[in-house]
């Protein structure tokens, strides 16, 4: 039996491997970056090991600094969590060599199936339905092109090291491929070292479907059934739950079966997830499911097949890597009730989904609902360096029904600030009717993101507790002192008594009603004044103060600035020429993604400070415009 090992990744799945290794009796050790020091995976593991400076490509990605770290405190085994070296062979090969345990698939199982194009060609050999597309080694744009033609637009470019939407874009039009080609190269290249990519048909109506697979050096391989990871946004999972809503039991024969096939045909060891493709304009048909992909790791969406099967993954995969048999049978492992997990991300819906970054001054999570696996604590920072995930919540209940209530709560429950997050954003999620009923697919949030990103003003409840605040503090409320009584808290001498208060959120005057006893909101006072309350997931910060005179437009210079670290990977525009309002004017690369920075008027491009391959810092002016 292994007996201690280390984790050669960061945050919350380097803590969910803990809490598994170490109810096992295994010592754990971690492995950290500067800009990790002191975070919680480090505190909860039995020993630690600096690796170096905070990118990933110093740190987390350089392999033989982990085998150093594991052979020098013991470990007899590496467990590469998800991401950073996760599916790379050759670390997995270098991992063995030096004598250790690899808590993962044979290196020829991840190099069969690391590269999509060759992946599918070997699932078409296996017998495994593929997805209709261009898999061929002629990577020159033209050729490319002509293909996606032959295809037929709408097209999905797709890396073929990726994973995780990077290095993918669906292209609506011949003319949109071509840059929509090189943009995909750039992320592809920047996150994979590879720029290679394939071309796939793009179904009008797809639903993310994949199997949970688990083989052992025995022979054996099981399902542990499905998962529908259709919400998504720019082709990064929000929402996943378990089953698939709608799937029929030919359905889940069909597709469990060919999963299992794929497992077989590169003599898979370990935890694995088989992804699908579904055309569900006419349901989930055994015929319109096809081959995607296969993430030789565990996946981050592992803990809704947890809830729904009885099974620990990661007690399976060390027990797996000791050279133990699966623990169960195919015919040992049931499927009860219904599980959802959403993703908390440091990042804000209203304002395009940028990443957001800081110090977690004010974090709760409802851990008296749900299930929380979360990598940060209160009084952590959010850093540029890693993935914008900080937590994610995972319900269980009888029912589908049942489940996407309790997170609907548990998300309307969360409260994070300064640090923006997207828990109202899933909230309004899993409340929409249409989520409501199953009718699901990996456009669900596009196609309603005007609705889902923007948050609702804050309640009437959410407005009473902040006046409540507001007005026990004398110097905050500019129109009268408050009173220290709260009964006499609308009390004016010979008028009427005051019902309500003016408070300003963004700049928009709300009435505020006084005189509410049941003040069921979270609220705290900043240093400013101001007050933060917390509503439905949302962090409003409200202030008695009404505000000053603003600029025609938020950027009054024309200065378009960069709202976090990063490097500019493209420049649309040139000094002089005329743009338009939301007309894209650079793509800045940062948290491992790319965000394209858009003219916030029409005008003139006046300035241009960055160049592509420049590093700037949140807040430098990158473009300015001129009105006109």
């Amino acid at each position: 039996m292994i007996e201690s090992l280390l984790v050669a990744n960061r945050g919350e799945i380097a803590r969910r491997i803990f809490r598994t290794a170490q109810a096992m009796g295994i010592r754990t050790v971690a492995v950290f970056s500067e800009a990790d020091a002191g975070a919680p995976h480090v505190v909860d593991a039995d020993l630690a090991v600096s690796i170096g400076p905070a990118p990933a490509r110093e740190s987390y990605l350089v392999g033989e600094k982990i085998i150093a770290a594991a052979l020098a405190t013991g470990a007899q085994a590496i467990h590469p969590g998800y991401g950073f070296l996760s599916e790379n062979a050759d670390f997995a090969q270098a991992v063995t060599d030096a004598g250790l345990v690899w808590i993962g698939p044979p290196p020829a199982a991840i190099r069969a199936m690391g590269l999509k194009d060759a992946a599918k060609a070997l699932m078409q050999s296996a017998g495994v339905p593929v997805t209709p597309g261009y898999l061929g080694e002629d990577q020159d744009p033209t050729r490319l092109a002509a293909e996606a033609h032959r295809i037929g637009f709408p097209v999905l470019i797709k890396a073929v090291a990726g994973g995780g939407g990077k290095g993918m874009r669906k292209v609506e039009s011949p003319d949109a491929f071509l840059p929509a080609l090189a943009a995909a190269k750039r992320e592809a290249a920047a996150a994979f070292g590879d720029d290679r990519v394939l071309l796939e048909t793009y179904v009008t109506r797809p639903r993310h479907i994949e199997v949970q697979v688990f083989g052992d050096a025995h022979g054996n391989v099981v399902h542990l059934y499905e998962r529908d990871c259709s919400l998504q946004r720019r082709h990064q999972k929000v929402i996943e739950e378990a089953p698939a809503p709608g799937m029929s039991e030919a359905a889940r024969v069909a597709v469990t079966e060919a999963a299992v096939k794929a497992a077989r045909a590169v003599n898979y060891v370990g935890a694995g997830t088989v992804e699908f493709i579904a055309d569900a304009s006419q349901g989930l048909r055994p015929d319109r499911i096809w081959f995607m992909e296969m993430n030789t790791r565990l996946q981050v969406e592992h803990p809704v097949t947890e809830a729904v099967t009885g099974v620990d993954l990661v007690e399976w995969q060390i027990r797996v890597a000791a050279g133990e048999p699966l623990p169960r049978r195919q015919d040992q492992i049931a499927l009860s009730g219904h599980a959802i997990e959403a993703r908390l991300y440091a990042e804000n819906p209203a304002g395009g989904f940028l990443p957001s970054i800081g110090t977690l001054e004010h974090f709760r999570l409802p851990e008296h609902l749900v299930r929380v696996d979360a990598g940060v604590e209160e009084g952590g920072e959010v850093s540029p360096f890693y993935d914008p995930m900080i937590a994610k919540l995972i319900a269980h209940a009888p029912t589908r029904e049942g489940a996407s209530d309790l997170l609907a709560q548990a998300s309307a429950e969360t409260q994070v600030w300064p640090v923006k997050a997207n828990a109202g954003f899933l909230a309004r999620c899993l409340d929409h009717p249409d989520f409501i009923a199953g009718e699901v697919d990996t456009g669900f949030i596009e196609a309603r993101l005007e609705a889902l990103a923007a948050p609702p003003p804050p309640s009437e409840g959410a407005l009473a507790a902040a006046a409540a605040s507001l007005l026990m503090e004398d110097d905050t409320c500019t129109e009268e002192p408050a009173s220290p009584w709260g009964a006499l808290a609308g009390f004016r001498l010979n008028a009427p008594p005051r019902a309500s208060l003016k408070l300003y959120h963004d700049g928009q005057a709300l009435d505020a009603p006084l005189g509410v006893e049941d003040l069921a909101h979270d609220v705290l006072l900043t240093d400013e004044g101001e007050v933060v309350v917390f509503d439905a997931g949302e962090a409003f910060t409200l202030t008695a103060r009404p505000p000053e005179p603003d600029l025609e437009h938020a950027a009054g210079d024309g200065a378009v600035r960069a709202p976090m670290p990063g490097k500019v990977v493209a420049l649309a525009v040139a000094l002089g020429d005329k743009v338009t309002k939301g007309q894209p004017l650079l793509t800045l690369e940062a948290m491992k993604m790319e965000h394209a920075l858009a003219a916030p008027f029409d005008g003139e491009v006046e300035a241009l400070s960055v160049a592509v391959g420049d590093q700037v810092t949140e807040g430098a002016a990158l473009v300015r415009l001129a009105e006109g």
